[in-house]
């Protein structure tokens, strides 16, 4: 549903505040861990030794933060004043004038309020030491562009995201199925947090100018447009060059699938060296998010289909 001016409003306002092309990023360390879970259960069924229904809470969780994050960011930069309307990107409610405030910021609660009745059960169910992690989680995620002192307009974000979009999301996935921490997931994690991380990357690139005038010091401003290129094509890269090490050293060679991604990578990672800019890089994004999926699906796929029975 549109409004007058031909922008989203109802429903559809609300789906794009949340920013659907950064949602990859919450799936995809969910089923990486979980499937480097898999067959640790004495018989390898249909479910090859998996529970469904921690799977799902742990989905909730992931993808709830996410969204929780990005209200809240959209709520933090448009009070602040980031989000001018020369900024150049996805919608934007605050910033654009299209939610007050006070909206967005209850859109952020209540989404971090999803994430942790689904996380109060996996604690339940498997430890209590879950709800000082996920409340670290939420503050992460309100003082990225929130409080006195964001780190994300100090050039922090980037380690962010690696940190609780990589490392934590994964290896949390993969202990609510196991209860303990395997080497597995914590290698799965790191082209997951790569990936996840250059999600973030072009996108202050694209905002560079903006963020520049506004005082916020992302890494993108403070290491300029043709670092944050390099650094672009370099997390792009290492993803597929950390594949065979994993799937080698683990012994599931499935998990080599997630090689194919290179033919969708090839296109942003192209467009990004030639340097496309402004509304270009809004393509690049939602393209860099699809890579980011398809990776994180064969990748998944390879690592749990590719247990041997003992």
């Amino acid at each position: 549903m549109a409004d007058g001016a031909g922008g989203p409003s109802g429903v559809a306002l609300w789906v794009a505040g949340a920013r659907p092309r950064t949602l990859p990023a919450a799936i995809v360390p969910v089923l990486v861990g979980t499937a480097t879970a898999a067959g640790s259960a004495a018989a390898l069924g249909w479910g090859r030794g998996l529970n469904g229904w921690r799977f799902v809470a742990a989905a909730i969780v992931a993808l709830a933060i996410q969204v929780g994050t990005n209200y809240a960011n959209d709520y933090s930069d448009g009070k602040r004043g980031t989000d001018s309307a020369s900024r150049v990107g996805p919608v934007r409610l605050v910033g654009a004038g299209l939610a007050t405030p006070g909206a967005v910021k209850r859109a952020a609660v209540l989404s971090f309020g999803v994430a942790a009745v689904a996380g109060l059960w996996l604690a339940a169910v498997t430890t209590w030491w879950l709800v000082p992690l996920g409340a670290v989680c939420f503050a992460a995620g309100w003082l990225y562009t929130g409080g006195p002192r964001p780190y994300g307009y100090a050039g922090f974000g980037e380690v962010f995201v690696f940190v609780f979009f990589g490392l934590v999301a994964t290896v949390g996935s993969a202990f609510v199925q196991v209860d303990e921490v395997r080497s597995l997931a914590v290698a799965a994690a790191v082209p997951v947090g790569l990936l996840a991380t250059a999600l973030l990357v072009v996108n202050n690139l694209r905002d560079i100018p903006t963020d520049a005038v506004a005082g916020k010091r992302t890494l993108a401003v403070r290491i300029g447009d043709r670092n944050t290129r390099l650094l672009y094509v370099a997390l792009m890269v290492a993803p597929l060059l950390c594949v065979p090490f994993v799937a080698g050293l683990s012994g599931r060679i499935f998990a080599a699938a997630a090689l194919f991604s290179v033919v969708l990578a090839r296109i942003p990672v192209q467009r990004v060296l030639e340097g496309v800019s402004g509304p270009g890089l809004i393509g690049v994004l939602g393209a860099t998010g699809r890579v980011q999926l398809v990776f994180g699906v064969l990748f998944a796929g390879g690592l749990a289909w590719g247990v041997v029975p003992a």
